[in-house]
């Protein structure tokens, strides 16, 4: 499914209080009105790898894993992006565009929808869900910020809700492979590890013939994946930036210093999508709210290069680990170690 059939919001368009449902309502008519096309032509199961990713806000798919979903898609595998919020709480960095700002007209959440739907474009992703549908959470804010104590924000959601949500999901879709984050949420933001555990609970839901039958046939994910990024490759990049002269990313001399990065005795997998690193650059580009040009992203690419952004890091979590290759004796396919070729759902996760 995806949210590309929603015209998004013109650059600076300003969005009145009265037409923001309106937003909201479009949107869900046109998840579910590409959801109809999407069951009536093709059975899951036709497609012999199927990946499905749960994210936090517009942006973080292509931060982490814009990469490898645009490789897996162009492979021609089923990739379904799940996203738990509009990201109304998100820092705006264009000048013209900061009246969308949640302390201001707080029309964020409704212009990010279509610049998802445009970076989704971009990677060449067409199934995309907000979970539970458009806005039903909103964006929690970072820990500790007022934001956290809305009703209405995903850190404060009902987790049998939301479970329920992505369980429908996962029984639909019928992925091998699932993304999410580590139990910190890569670095601690309410809504990560709200992902994370909604993500696990869905998963081992999913495979439970006692849970809800009205949400569809069980199904087994084979493998359960964290996004994660080696501080050895954070670490070449702050020092290929300061090499060139930029001393900017994120204001720290040391990856040991960021709030993310993990050993890289952790990492289990590294996919190679060097191939689709300008896909991954236009869906950066498309998240023009929250990612400036002139940023520690796109430094980073320019300096470091495809290396350091074409090459996603995964930690595998639970499900059969892969034949490693190269030096580190990493899996170098998500799918690696299943059998592809059975139909079926494979043994549940354990």
């Amino acid at each position: 499914m995806t949210d590309a059939t929603l015209p998004p919001p013109d650059p600076g368009e300003r969005l009145p209080t009265d037409d923001a449902q309106a937003v909201l309502e479009a949107a869900a008519a046109a998840v579910d009105a590409v959801a109809e096309r999407v069951d009536a032509d093709m059975d899951p199961l036709d497609v012999p790898r199927r990946l499905l990713l749960v994210h936090a806000h517009p942006d973080d798919e292509t931060i982490g894993t814009g990469a490898t979903m645009a490789k897996y898609a162009a492979e021609h595998a089923r990739v379904t992006l799940v996203t738990c919020t509009l990201g109304e709480e998100g820092e705006v960095v264009v000048p013209e565009l900061e009246h969308l700002a949640a302390g201001a007209e707080d029309g964020l959440g409704q212009h990010r929808i279509g610049e998802l739907a445009a970076a989704m474009e971009a990677l060449r992703v067409s199934d995309h869900r907000f979970l539970g549908g458009p806005g039903r959470w909103r964006d929690s804010g970072m820990m500790g910020t007022p934001a956290n104590e809305r009703p209405d924000c995903f850190w404060q959601a009902d987790l049998d809700e939301a479970v329920h949500e992505l369980v429908r999901v996962v029984r639909e879709v019928r992925p091998q492979v699932v993304v999410t984050y580590d139990a910190n949420g890569g670095y601690g933001h309410p809504d990560h590890i709200q992902a994370h555990r909604v993500t696990v609970a869905a998963v081992e839901a999913a495979a439970d013939p006692a849970y809800a039958p009205e949400a569809g046939e069980v199904w087994a994910v084979d493998k359960l994946y964290w996004t994660a990024v080696p501080r050895s490759v954070l670490q070449a990049g702050i020092d290929q930036l300061k090499q060139s002269g930029q001393t900017d990313f994120f204001g720290v001399d040391s990856a040991e210093d960021l709030p993310f990065g993990i050993p890289d005795d952790e990492v289990t997998t590294e996919v190679d999508a060097r191939a689709h690193l300008d896909a991954k650059a236009a869906a950066l580009r498309a998240h023009r709210t929250q990612i400036a040009v002139d940023g520690p992203f796109f430094a980073l690419a320019d300096n470091v290069g495809h290396k350091a952004f074409g090459v996603e890091h995964f930690v595998l979590a639970r499900g059969p680990r892969g034949a490693g290759d190269g030096p580190l004796g990493r899996e170098s396919d998500l799918f690696a170690g299943l059998d592809l070729d059975a139909r079926g759902g494979a043994a549940p996760i354990g």
